[in-house]
């Protein structure tokens, strides 16, 4: 058994049918932890004894006949921004290491159990999910299984490498601001930022990330991520900008003909400098989708320049509600620097800045929709970038840049879904990935051409750890 390889809906296939126990299945998994999470750190939390207990339960129901869910059996990680029952949600911050263990499920969590999903146990993430690379105070760097001195990106970097590894087939991640996007490109696979409202946050406070903040799950390949969102998607009451009505299942739709029937393509959206092994891996994948028979039209630019104050001043506000009173208290020093300087910024925000910032996500999303005019969707590269140096920040043409991750925040202000597909590799052999860029509410676009480029231009190649 190999989870590098391994389809999340064929595994649960087997687990149904009862060709594969859970128990095997969720004992090869932390088998895989034990051996592979040393160098990796994925994990922030393992409960094997918890985990076996639940594969158990799985298992004895299947042998009384009892329809479990079109998870049955499979192992999850789940990130350590949201609870899992019996786990400490620490947030990656040195301030919540010590809290006592979360009593009930996030709605992301209890929905992938309540469909036979097996958690296994908590993955990394930078403090507070603030930046696209995985380090924190309490757990330490994150690594990539690709080169496990290079970054695995974040925020979801954690839940991210452990896919990569074969740790586990499914994870959930969140993105504010690329963090679904960003470690799936890095990490090689295909990710998936919903439209907000499609997968509810809710719960009994609201979400960090104010009305950026997206959350769903994660897989190696779109078809896997579809299946898992089948389960997710839907409307919560706790939620007030969930979607209302039942979510129609999305897998039907990803089998048989995906093509598009034409795409926006757009080098560098008018503003990005981009590394250039990325842009020539995004625009290979370009090329097969016209040699299939998809239209292209190329759009030189959406933006006149790069968006990315306003989503600095929306993340900078939410910062500092949640942690800005702490300014002043012996806690202070013991927030990441760098998250303590975002908190300093939001403080410093005047109203009529965070009003203007919305407008701005208003006038990005009439910009999007102006670019694709006559198109499916908008593709670009997901990243301008490459991969980090554990420590240091990602690099455009072997110079770091701040900027190497400039193609995914706008999007969480504008709302549209948006996924990630793996394209190539560098030189050095890190994965490059193409992003794809549906209408308002129109995931059903993303995840189809998502799932036609894997078709087209395949991406066969898997981390090499392990």
């Amino acid at each position: 058994m190999d989870l590098r390889h391994a389809s999340l809906r064929d595994l649960a296939e087997q687990v149904r049918t009862r060709q594969l126990g859970a128990v095997e299945l969720v004992q090869h998994s932390l088998d895989r932890i034990d051996a592979l999470d040393g160098d990796v750190h994925a994990f922030t939390q393992v409960d094997g004894e918890r985990a076996l207990a639940a594969a158990r339960d799985v298992d004895r129901r299947l042998a009384a006949g009892e329809d479990v869910g079109p998870l049955a059996g499979i192992p999850l990680a789940v990130k350590d921004l949201e609870d899992a029952e019996g786990f400490v949600t620490t947030y990656g911050s040195a301030l919540h290491v010590a809290d006592p263990p979360a009593t009930r499920d996030s709605i992301v969590v209890r929905r992938l159990r309540r469909a036979g999903a097996v958690v296994v146990g908590k993955t990394n993430t930078p403090e507070f999910g603030f930046k696209g690379v995985t380090d924190n105070p309490a757990h330490g760097h994150t690594a990539n299984p690709w080169d496990t001195t290079r970054s695995p990106g974040g925020s979801s970097g954690g839940s991210a490498a452990a896919i990569a590894a074969g740790m586990v087939p499914l994870a959930t991640g969140s993105d504010g601001g690329g963090s679904i996007r960003i470690p799936s490109s890095l990490c090689g696979l295909s990710g998936l930022k919903t439209s907000q409202g499609r997968v509810p946050l809710g719960g009994s406070t609201a979400p960090g990330a104010g009305v950026l903040g997206v959350r769903g799950p994660m897989a190696r390949r779109i078809r896997d991520v579809a299946w898992a969102l089948d389960v997710c998607a839907g409307p919560d009451p706790t939620d007030i900008y969930a979607f209302p009505g039942p979510h129609e299942p999305w897998t039907p739709d990803l089998e048989g003909e995906v093509l598009p029937r034409s795409v926006a393509w757009s080098p560098t959206l008018g503003f990005a400098q981009v590394d250039r092994e990325v842009a020539g891996a995004v625009e290979a994948a370009v090329r097969a989708l016209a040699d299939a028979g998809v239209e292209v039209i190329e759009v030189p630019a959406v933006f006149d320049r790069d968006p990315v104050l306003p989503w600095v001043h929306l993340w900078t506000a939410a910062r500092a509600r949640t942690q800005g009173h702490l300014r002043g208290t012996d806690d202070w020093e013991r927030i990441d620097p760098e998250l303590r300087a975002q908190i300093e910024l939001g403080l410093s925000l005047t109203a009529v800045q965070h009003a203007e910032a919305l407008d701005a996500c208003h006038e990005i999303n009439l910009r999007l929709d102006a670019a694709m005019e006559g198109a499916d969707v908008l593709l670009c590269p997901t990243l301008a970038g490459q991969a980090p140096v554990l420590g240091r920040p990602g690099t455009v043409d072997g110079v770091e840049a701040p900027t190497w991750i400039s193609f995914t925040p706008f999007l969480n202000m504008s709302r549209n879904p948006a996924g990630t597909v793996p394209v190539g590799t560098t030189a050095d052999g890190l994965p490059i990935g193409m992003q794809v860029v549906g209408r308002q509410r129109d995931d059903l676009a993303v995840l189809r051409t998502v799932a036609a480029v894997e078709e087209v231009h395949p991406f066969e190649q898997v981390a090499a750890i392990g």
